[in-house]
């Protein structure tokens, strides 16, 4: 059974048989590409190239057809190139080629797999979606059960300012918040129909395709019926919102390793997330972790992949574009369980407060001291020149730079006097950044609240 064989007097060569199959890849758009027959077959109908009778036996032989799928019942034949040639196959030997064969009227698989995919794309980014929302929701608990939790910032790898355990973790929450809206944003762009398409130059008999949109949930049709036989920008964009997810779980992946170390020891991962070591008996790997970062490496390659791929094709349709739908299912299934799984490991993790406290140093609170002096009125690049020096004579004389008198500090700038000692006390510290958006705890529970909102104007009712 060949979709394409009326014009073939020699057989196809087995090398080519074999790379030409698809099947192994796209027979995950089964159900879809089901959906996509029904509806083009009721719209044949409505157009008066089916008669309802007929239109029955075609949906009862789809659904047949569907239900041997979901069982795992239904055969493959090596003969088999793709999806579209089982399940046309399975309908001729269902309901005869007589009705069966005037199924694919004025339709071709350039248009057909199109639709498959963006059926399938429409629900993949939806459970993408909801594995977000999971995970932001996550960090955001862990957040307000920490929210009092005080620790070192970082820049550049060295300690910075004192900042809330709970502000750091929040940072990442709105990562994949964003994340979150880009693909609200594209799924609305991509909810186009390409059926009735034809194989580029459209559909000569006077389908309506406003009415099959609409009947497969698309919000619009496609407006160049060459444009989208070959549009795969769809398929880019896709792998390249996976990627951003990878890149932001790989960072915070990074964070957290980072901070499961005996060196910080700020966090300690739960046993569920951890291996350990076929010769050292001590350790706690964090392989969960290491994978999740690992993985992007691979995410990211199939975003070049299909660029690479699409780069210099020709207008319209080219087997090339067979290429298109592995890295997309490969980018999805990791991204889906590695969701889950960083979801999993923020939960079950234990903070160790009084830890996250000891790291800090007084140093950390020049810039507070330049602060200071501003509110003394001192210009910010003066006050932060004097901070400098009292840093540096903390550092030559070996002194902490809490525990340098009001003379040692005098001698430098006589804009100090002794309410300089207030400065130095975390608390105060972090409570000075009442911004939005600042590290302050009124500040933090503003953000607390609206990714609370996020979560719960999102949650499945």
């Amino acid at each position: 059974f060949k979709l394409w064989g009326g014009r073939y007097s020699k057989a196809t060569d087995h090398v080519l048989s074999k790379v030409n199959n698809s099947l192994t890849v796209d027979k995950r758009l089964y159900s879809e590409d089901i959906d996509g027959s029904i509806a083009y077959a009721k719209s044949l109908a409505e157009a008066g190239l089916l008669t309802q009778s007929e239109f029955k036996v075609i949906v009862y032989g789809l659904d047949a057809i569907r239900d041997e799928w979901s069982k795992g019942t239904i055969k493959l034949l090596p003969r088999d190139e793709d999806v579209h040639t089982v399940n046309e196959r399975r309908l001729f030997e269902i309901i005869g080629p007589q009705i069966a064969g005037k199924l694919h009227t004025g339709r071709s698989r350039n248009e057909q797999v199109v639709v498959d995919m963006k059926l399938w794309m429409r629900n993949a980014i939806a459970d993408l979606q909801r594995l977000l929302v999971e995970l932001v929701g996550a960090i955001n608990e862990a957040a307000d059960r920490h929210i009092d939790v005080l620790m070192p910032g970082y820049t550049h790898m060295q300690r910075a300012q004192p900042v809330r355990f709970s502000h750091w973790l929040l940072s990442y929450a709105f990562y994949f918040k964003e994340d979150f809206d880009r693909f609200d944003e594209f799924g609305r762009r991509m909810n186009v129909l390409p059926l009735g398409s034809g194989a580029l130059a459209g559909n000569p008999f006077n389908i309506n395709r406003h009415k099959l949109a609409a009947d497969l949930g698309f919000d619009g049709v496609s407006p160049n019926s060459m444009n989208v036989v070959s549009d795969r920008d769809f398929v880019v964009e896709f792998n390249f919102l996976c990627t951003l997810v990878a890149v932001h779980m790989s960072r915070l992946a990074e964070d957290l390793i980072l901070y499961a170390t005996k060196e910080y020891n700020f966090i300690e991962l739960s046993e569920e997330y951890t291996t350990g070591s076929s010769l050292m008996p001590q350790k706690r790997n964090p392989d969960s972790l290491e994978l999740i970062r690992g993985i992007t490496g691979p995410v990211f390659g199939q975003h070049c992949a299909i660029l690479m791929t699409l780069k210099g094709l020709p207008s319209t349709y080219n087997k090339d574009l067979q290429c298109d739908k592995s890295g997309m299912f490969a980018v999805y299934d990791q991204m889906q369980m590695c969701l889950v799984l960083i979801g999993g490991i923020i939960q079950t993790m234990r903070v160790d407060e009084d830890r996250c406290l000891s790291s800090l140093g007084y140093e950390m609170l020049a810039t507070d001291m330049a602060y200071y002096l501003v509110r003394r009125g001192i210009p910010f690049r003066e006050a932060h020149h004097i901070s400098g020096e009292v840093v540096a004579h903390s550092e030559k004389v070996k002194i902490p730079i809490n525990k340098l008198t009001l003379e040692d500090l005098q001698e430098i700038s006589p804009h100090f006097d002794e309410t300089i000692s207030r400065i130095w006390n975390y608390e105060n510290s972090v409570e000075q950044y009442t911004v939005v958006g600042g590290t302050s705890r009124l500040s933090v529970q503003e953000q607390i609240r609206v990714l609370r909102a996020f979560v719960e104007g999102h949650v499945p009712s």
